[in-house]
């Protein structure tokens, strides 16, 4: 993907590490500019995610045509370097595994997915802690990439992914999952079962190879940690656990007590950040009593200033600021605008003045394009709400918003309610008789989640059906039929 360079910011006195990433350019020898733009949204998305097992992001730009992030620099060992030297103990590997949890967990909350979490990607500190590299990176690089589902785009390491992500190139929280059972199978036992000698071959063993139990290959691994491993390697997104904070609890019982590792983790001295998390441990961790109840004041007389009243030029000025802001791909910054101006001119217009209701489109594209997910779903939904009743369940934009909502699900990893809203709108699309390039494209859509949910009988009958439509209308070359094919060809054979 590129390198890595020692670097040292002047300005701040201090170290910094500077990774540097390769780009291809255009077959006219030009650099790609959608890529450079898609890689700088990527990392402000990323650098919003503030956890201490996330390297700080300082800077991010373009140096002679080629695209570069200013981190902070991080001490340690990768766990890939740690496989290649020793054999990791088991409360250790638990305990690397639990951390990176942690960090999955505050990750997906914001509606961010690595997508390429193995080895390379995590850092163990002399200190004990681990760090997660590499956010965004991945999907910021592929192409063609929508951020919405990243359908028909196979992102990250073949050794380490999901069958989904393989598949279709489906992602979600429960693909991290997947990974994070590779890894630990991996940090246990000594090897990745998953590997094979291309990484065509490691991509098919992840579809159609069952997991090894980790107690055949190392006997001190727990039967419960065991378990648990197996879990994450279920094929189905659906059959693993529901989310990171259920693993990282699983995974504390089989780390409470850390062996010495010597030559990687110091154990000597009083490292500021255990210091740190030995406090924090102990928030909620039996209950206190509670304190003599304060005083109650007698309220205040001051009152309070009315809010400043709404003028309608404020609309206006907002989307100026906005679209600025846009421009530089200041996302969150825009949606702020946004959010803020719309609060008191829906009490000033009402919901269904056509001037809020731009600004609320507006608002509910921007939060997508931030990668906020889960307010940009609420906000489409509540949009095709309005405009149906204002302009009927037919209205081009009410049809538009309703799949924006079920992509703003799919994205976040909510794959069961994104089909059943896609399925819902594919029957009233057909009931309204849309044109047919938009039922295929939705029908096609559809085939992606299903074979991303590890639904393969679903899948393959839904993509049966949609073969022949889609010859018929562009022709036995077009690249989605061409998909389609692939797809079918790719599904495990019912026996």
């Amino acid at each position: 993907m590129g390198e890595v360079w020692f670097g040292y910011d002047k300005r701040l006195d201090r170290p910094v590490a500077v990774k540097f990433i390769r780009i291809d350019r255009l077959p006219d020898g030009r650099p790609d500019n959608e890529l450079t733009q898609r890689f700088v949204r990527e990392s402000r998305i990323t650098a919003r995610l503030e956890h201490p097992g996330v390297p700080a992001v300082y800077d991010c730009g373009t140096y002679d045509d080629d695209l570069y992030l200013v981190m902070q620099l991080i001490d340690g060992c990768s766990v890939s370097a740690l496989l290649d030297e020793t054999e990791i103990p088991v409360p250790w590997a638990a305990a690397i595994a639990a951390q990176v949890c942690s960090v999955l967990a505050r990750a997906h909350e914001n509606s961010l997915i690595h997508r390429d979490l193995k080895p390379g990607n995590l850092m163990l500190s002399p200190d004990g802690t681990v760090k997660v590299l590499d956010f965004g990176v991945a999907i910021a690089l592929s192409p063609g990439s929508t951020r919405l589902t990243a359908t028909g785009v196979a992102v990250g390491t073949p050794e380490y992914m999901a069958p989904e992500q393989v598949m279709a190139g489906s992602t979600s929280p429960q693909s991290d999952l997947y990974a994070l059972g590779v890894v630990l199978d991996e940090m246990l036992s000594g090897e990745n079962q998953f590997a094979g000698a291309t990484p065509l071959a490691s991509m098919h063993n992840h579809i159609g190879r069952a997991p090894r139990p980790l107690r055949q290959r190392r006997r001190d691994v727990p039967e419960g940690l065991e378990r648990l491993v197996l879990w994450l390697l279920q094929k189905a997104p659906d059959n693993r656990p529901e989310s990171a904070a259920v693993v990282y609890d699983r995974l504390l019982g089989f780390c409470r007590e850390l062996p010495a590792f010597p030559g990687y983790v110091d154990a000597s001295g009083s490292h500021s950040a255990r210091m740190y998390a030995g406090v924090v441990s102990r928030v909620g961790a039996r209950p206190q009593e509670r304190p003599e109840p304060a005083p109650v004041r007698p309220a205040s007389t001051t009152s309070v200033p009315d809010a400043a009243p709404f003028r309608p030029s404020d609309l206006g000025l907002a989307r100026k600021d906005a679209h600025l802001l846009k421009a530089e791909s200041r996302f969150t910054q825009a949606a702020e605008v946004l959010a803020g101006a719309l609060e008191p001119a829906t009490r000033a217009l009402g919901v269904t003045d056509p001037d809020v209701i731009s600004v609320r489109i507006e608002l509910a594209d921007v939060l997508f394009l931030a990668g906020d997910y889960r307010r940009a779903a609420t906000e489409f939904a509540d949009l095709a709400a309005v405009l149906a009743e204002r302009d009927g369940p037919g209205a081009d934009l009410v049809l538009r918003f309703r799949l924006m909502e079920a992509n703003c699900h799919a994205a976040v990893g909510e794959t069961t309610l994104a089909l059943d809203q896609l399925g819902r709108l594919l029957e009233d699309e057909r009931r309204l008789g849309i044109d047919d390039d938009r039922t295929l494209e939705l029908r096609r859509q559809i085939a992606l989640l299903e074979v991303g949910s590890g639904d393969p009988v679903r899948a393959g009958k839904t993509l049966t059906d949609l073969l022949p439509d889609i010859e018929n209308r562009y022709g036995p070359k077009h690249p989605s039929v061409l998909q389609v094919r692939e797809l079918l060809a790719s599904l495990p054979r019912s026996e």
